[in-house]
């Protein structure tokens, strides 16, 4: 990627351009602005590097008005931060943008304009990037704050329970703490435009009120990185068309092997001629098309003319693909479960949804789907209302299991094929990407895009150790990794923990570690079958056993990474490492915390958990 300066203000050799493109590549929104103050601190006689530093380091934490947090799981509450951070900009106020584990803790008693966009995970956890952030402003150390104004945009998951969780407790207690709310919280579903669009206009207003428009330090033409035009060609708006080259079951399925009560895929995506780059770390992002029996189940049931026109927003197309492209129809979300309970009159929906139906609501919103819910609880809905209150359809993403280096314009993926018997049902319940990639035969197409993950990168000093923590299909991201410290001869050891059911049933790419050991790409192998046995064992039971080595590895400057599972394996793993780095480490349970925190913060810590 290449940088260059309007051919009309140049006044730097072509040598002194091509090295101030390769720092500009390297630099984010917020190290962009801060150059272009170093810079002109410079140019007004600072040529002392320190004191030019010092001197612009206190400019950058003084002259924005207003800072954005943002904590982000799979980017989507990054990209909100920054269509704001863009909006506000523009308009001629100050800004910084930070991440939540970047932005300095200390500043909070100092702040006069505070907005945060974080996303909710799981079971109401924060992102990972948030977690010290969130941790934070919970805890006993948090300032009165009675000069703040804030506001919160919280993004959430309404088929969970605990949809936007993490935004409405950093809004009561940022309250609680005497800030006071600028403009009221957007809790935002999956479909965050219809949220987020006029709660960034109230923040844009709310700014124009409250804030001095920002004097630039110095005039400056950005810098045009060419190549990123062509690399952002396609993305989660315009996807790419990528051939399926290979669709192949991993695990057992009788004969000589065991079978397994898994359908795990291997999947072979080819991105030639789209421009898209990737990492390992990152995402492939899928869009995929709801299984057409489910669809016909619906209609059915409904009683609904597939072919029948429904026009809503801007767009007018058959009700069949609504439901097959725009609409998500494998997972109930509460909104329309309390539609649906006032139209069928049924009490054990309404019950659910009330405040002592936690726990229904959530084995509702786990075990059931839309077609359960319309066959036990019958009502009349038109092709119209079905549509408007059914929320649309979003990308899946997918940890890339390759690494580019060795695949080269290919993109691999490990899915498990979502599907299960309903009893007196003779059509399974399916998930909906993983049913569209496994029914995705070799030549057809999926529409896909790169999401970057930079929370989830190898270590830039190959020489660093690497602990792997991936059970089930959480191994993805690992074999990229793994193929990377290969390719790249980094001297670094890997050690990976790898869990499944059943050893001769779904030992995933275990050919291929074998391999690995003993070429000597991977250094280290623990295995967790969790079945074969009388007790079962998983791979936070193996870290445990491993304690000590594990946390001499860390001690040694080890880089640890844990993927798959957010509700319960990564849970177990946390609570496992806590209690090794206390047993080996001598440490209190506090001082474990601290110490994992402290990881995370050094970016030696990176969980990709779903």
């Amino acid at each position: 990627m290449s940088a260059v300066l309007p051919s009309q203000f140049q006044p730097i050799t072509d040598e002194q351009a091509a090295l101030l493109g390769r720092l500009t590549d390297a630099l984010d929104h917020s190290g962009l602005w801060w150059l272009s103050g170093y810079a002109a601190g410079l140019a007004r006689g600072r040529t002392a590097p320190t004191t030019a530093l010092a001197a612009v380091a206190n400019e950058t934490i003084a002259a924005p008005q207003l800072t954005i947090v943002y904590g982000s799981q799979t980017g989507n509450a990054k990209r909100q931060a920054e269509t704001l951070s863009a909006q506000v900009e523009a308009a001629g106020f100050g800004v910084r943008l930070l991440r939540a584990d970047a932005y300095p803790l200390r500043e909070l008693k100092n702040e006069r304009h505070l907005v945060i966009v974080i996303s909710t995970q799981g079971d109401g956890d924060p992102p990972d990037d948030a977690r010290a952030f969130v941790e934070f402003i919970a805890g006993k150390r948090a300032p009165k704050l009675p000069d703040l104004h804030f506001s919160v945009l919280a993004l959430g998951d309404s088929s969970y329970p605990q949809f936007c969780a993490i935004g409405r407790q950093l809004d009561e207690r940022l309250a609680e703490l005497g800030a006071k709310r600028w403009f009221e919280r957007g809790d935002a579903d999956l479909d965050i435009e219809t949220v987020a669009t006029p709660w960034m206009a109230n923040a844009l207003a709310a700014a124009k009120d409250a804030l001095k428009p920002q004097v630039p330090l110095a005039t400056v033409t950005p810098l045009r990185p060419h190549a990123q035009a062509a690399a952002s060609l396609y993305t989660r708006d315009r996807p790419f068309p990528a051939e399926v080259l290979v669709n192949q079951r991993i695990t057992g399925r009788g004969g000589h092997r065991a079978t397994s009560d898994k359908d795990i895929r291997h999947v072979e995506l080819s991105l030639e001629g789209s421009g898209l780059k990737y990492e390992p770390g990152d995402a492939l992002g899928v869009w995929p098309v709801n299984p057409p029996r489910l669809v016909d189940a619906l209609l059915a049931t409904l009683q609904l003319d597939g072919d029948a026109s429904v026009s809503h927003g801007e767009q007018t197309l058959p009700l069949r693909e609504w439901l097959s492209t725009k609409r998500e129809i494998t997972r109930l979300t509460r909104p329309f479960l309390g539609q649906h309970a006032h139209r069928a009159g049924a009490a054990a929906l309404d019950a659910a949804l009330s405040a002592d139906g936690a726990a229904a609501l959530a084995d509702l919103l786990a075990n059931r789907q839309l077609i359960d819910v319309l066959r036990d609880y019958p009502a009349t809905w038109s092709a119209g209302e079905l549509v408007a209150a059914l929320r649309p359809l979003v990308p899946r993403l997918y940890s890339i299991a390759s690494s580019p280096r060795v695949v080269g314009e290919e993109a691999h993926l490990t899915i498990a094929h979502v599907e299960y018997a309903v009893e007196g049902d003779p059509d399974p319940r399916w998930g909906t990407a993983s049913n569209f990639l496994a029914r995705s035969d070799e030549g057809a197409t999926v529409p896909v895009f790169i999401e970057r993950n930079e929370r989830f990168r190898l270590p830039s000093d190959g020489s660093r150790d690497v602990i792997l923590i991936g059970p089930g299909t959480g191994v993805a991201p690992f074999r990229a990794f793994v193929q990377e410290r290969a390719d790249n001869e980094a001297s670094g050891r890997n050690w990976l923990f790898f869990g499944n059911p059943h050893a001769h049933s779904d030992f995933l790419y275990q050919l291929e570690w074998q391999d690995a050991l003993k070429s000597g790409a991977l250094h280290r192998l623990d295995l967790a079958f969790s079945r074969d046995q009388p007790h079962k064992i998983y791979v936070q039971d193996r870290l445990r056993e491993r304690g000590a080595d594990v946390f001499a590895w860390l001690q040694s400057g080890a880089h640890l990474y844990v993927c798959g599972d957010a509700t319960r394996m990564a849970k177990d793993v946390h609570a496992a490492l806590l209690e090794i780095i206390a047993t080996h480490g001598g440490k209190s349970a506090d001082e474990a915390g601290d110490y994992l925190n402290d990881l995370q913060a050094q970016g030696r810590y990176a969980r990709d958990v779903y």
